[in-house]
Formats: C-alpha cells, structure tokens, sequence
C-alpha cells in the first residue's frame, strides 16, 4: 500500500524537505538526472550518498528499502533526501507515465531492471476466493459423525458444550471457544460424549496465496477479536443483506490473519496483560451463562459471578462482542429452547417457564423472530 511521505514514516531512510522550502535550486538544471517511469518497468538503485529526488511530471510512487528486500512505497508530492545505501526505485502511480528528478555527487548504482508493474504497490499475500458451506450444528446429546474428507479447507469453532476432534490419528477434545481447522484431502471425524449436545460452526472454504499450515489440527484458543468475527459471520448469514457473502469472506480473510499473526513470533507479547483479562473475564461470563442458562439470569448475577461490576461486563461485552450481555443471555436461552425442544420431554409452556420466559406467547414470539418459524413448525421439522 501506498504511504503518505511525511517525516516521520520516512526517517529511517532519509530526509522530507519542508513544503515551506520552495526557493529555486541553486543547481544547474544539466546536474540533475531526468529519469521516465513506465508502469511495466522499473530498475532499482542504491544510493551510493544522500541522493535528493522530486517529482518533476505525473504522479510518481518512491519505493525504499534498507536491505533490498522489503520495500515501503511513498506517493512522491514532497522532495526528499535519501540516505546512503537505501535501495529504492521509481514507478508511476497508475498506468501513466511520469517523470522525476535525481541529484547525487554520485550516480546511484544500478541493482537491476524488473519488466513487470511494480507489485509492491499492491500488497495481499491472502484472501478467500470460495466458501463452500457455513453451518451452525446444533447437535443431540453423543452425537456421531463417520468422518469424511473433501478437498478444500474445513474450520471447526466449537460455541458451547464439548466435541471430540479426530484426524490423522490424533484426537482432540475442543470446548467452549475453542477453534480446529483441517487441511484439504485431510479426513477427519467429530463426536460428542453421550451426555453432551454441543453447539458449533464449520465453514469449508479456499484460499489464494498465504500459507494455514501452523493452524492446521491443532486445538485453537483464539484470541477475543477472532471469536467476534465468528459471531459476525453468523450474524450475515441470518441477515443475508446485499453483499452478505462479500462481508463474511472478507471477515473470514480477517480472521485468518489474525490468527496467523497470534500464532507467528515476533518476541513481543501477543496481547496485553490487561487484554488477557478483558478476555478471561468476557469467557468466565460466557460459561457461567452456558452452564447456568435454565436458571433466572440477569446481568447483575452473571457480573457478581465473574467479579466484576455490570456496568463494566457490560462495557467489555460491546467492545469485543457488539452486544450487551443481555442480549447474549437471550440468544444463548433461545437457542436452549431449541435443544429442550428436540429433546421431547416439555412442552412449550413447561419450557418457557424452564427458560424463565414471562409467558409462552413470549417465548413463542422471540423464536419466531430468531430464526423465522414458531416452535410448533420447529417441532414438527425435527421429528
């Protein structure tokens, strides 16, 4: 990406010029090297001194570098002093040509000549070109599925209760919040203890370029900002508003940088004490809930469960999750009432009081707005 060239981001390589400064250069106009840029050629040089460059006509682009490898791209609207040994070349803007100017004691030595646009104007090394399924398993307690292998990408994020994990021979046993991913052609079967009806999200999905590998079968315990991202690609998909599926690869793509980046090395701590506790706090509500969903919940309960106060629960629920923590009791009670549906045992009345509803027509009215149906057509859908 294109940056503005300003003093500050520029400092390691040289020098900006005020804007202020715009006296005639005392050199003569033969000391100063006209050079035309072409959109499919460009040649890099190392400055063997400082080297003064501004742009002369069009729009042209400064790319730099300190070790010739990785290079930062400037819009040239300001004259600029590079410092010896910078590697840098120059391109145009768009597919225009323009000109510059260069002023050295020195000429700058010739590194090499590339016959192709300048690509790092356009940094992507990632993004999701397919997605292939999005689900939200609502499973019956110890379920079993047989396994299979397909030949894209596959990411398992479990949102309550516990599944086993099967691929390649290794077993892993994911919980609430916790996030696998299988590789392509990779076979891989999921089940549930026999008291346990589990609540989670695949999506089997392609990429174009970066690499999952670190990611692959391997428990996952994602940071706050990826969990959010899950909830939001769920929250499209209910919605399904114009450039629905556009928003939820792009989250997607999100959510896998971030996950990389959280997983790659870069000898700083990869969140903050404080983050880490924001965290810890957000997940401890979000279990207390699961565990205690049949009782009478209300914020102030689950606030004093986690120790902390409700105005900050609920404080820290819209910074990560954009939604208050009352709306994430009402969703997890619905989405119960579904499982307490299935299971056969109450009727709509008896789990409405279960659930601590107010009355049936209640009940009935927040399932119909959740998911479009009332609970009789519910019902009579999964018997």
């Amino acid at each position: 990406m294109i940056q503005h060239l300003n003093h500050l981001n520029f400092k390691d390589f040289g020098l900006v010029e005020s804007e202020r400064n715009v006296a005639v250069e005392e050199s003569t106009a033969e000391e100063w090297k006209t050079l035309t840029l072409n959109w499919n050629q460009y040649t890099v040089y190392q400055a063997v001194e400082e080297t003064r460059i501004i742009n002369n006509s069009g729009m042209a682009v400064l790319s730099v570098s300190l070790d010739g490898i990785e290079y930062r791209s400037f819009y040239l609207d300001k004259r600029v002093h590079l410092n010896a040994n910078v590697f840098f070349y120059l391109s145009p803007f768009y597919k225009e040509q323009a000109t510059v100017k260069l002023l050295s004691q020195e000429e700058p030595e010739l590194i090499c000549v590339q016959t192709e646009p300048a690509t790092s104007l356009v940094q992507s090394s990632m993004h999701v070109t397919e997605i292939y399924t999005l689900f939200y398993h609502e499973k019956e307690r110890g379920f079993f599925f047989a396994g299979e292998s397909h030949p894209v990408l596959e990411l398992t994020y479990v949102d309550q209760g516990t599944v086993h994990s099967v691929a390649d021979g290794q077993e892993l046993i994911l919980e609430q919040g916790d996030m696998v991913f299988y590789g392509a052609n990779q076979w891989h079967m999921q089940y549930a203890d026999i008291d346990m009806a589990p609540r989670y999200v695949t999506l089997s999905f392609e990429i174009e370029g970066g690499d999952l590998d670190a990611l692959l079968n391997r428990k996952i315990r994602p940071p706050q900002a990826a969990i959010t991202l899950v909830q939001q690609i769920l929250r499209e998909q209910e919605r399904m508003e114009p450039y629905a599926m556009d928003m939820i690869a792009s989250m997607l793509t999100q959510l896998l940088l971030i996950l990389l980046r959280h997983q790659a090395p870069t000898g700083k701590l990869m969140a903050s004490n404080s983050m880490n506790s924001e965290n810890a706090i957000i997940r401890r509500a979000q279990q207390y809930i699961c565990d205690h969903i049949r009782e009478k919940l209300t914020v102030p309960v689950v606030a004093r469960m986690v120790d902390v106060s409700p105005s900050y629960m609920t404080a820290l629920f819209h910074k990560n999750l954009q939604i208050s923590p009352g709306e994430y009791i009402r969703r997890i009670k619905i989405q119960e009432s579904k499982q307490m549906i299935r299971e056969g045992n109450l009727n709509f009345t008896e789990i409405a009081a279960e659930l601590h509803y107010s009355t049936v027509h209640h009940f009935s009215r927040q399932f119909k707005d959740k998911f479009g149906i009332t609970p009789t057509e519910y019902a009579k859908s999964v018997r």
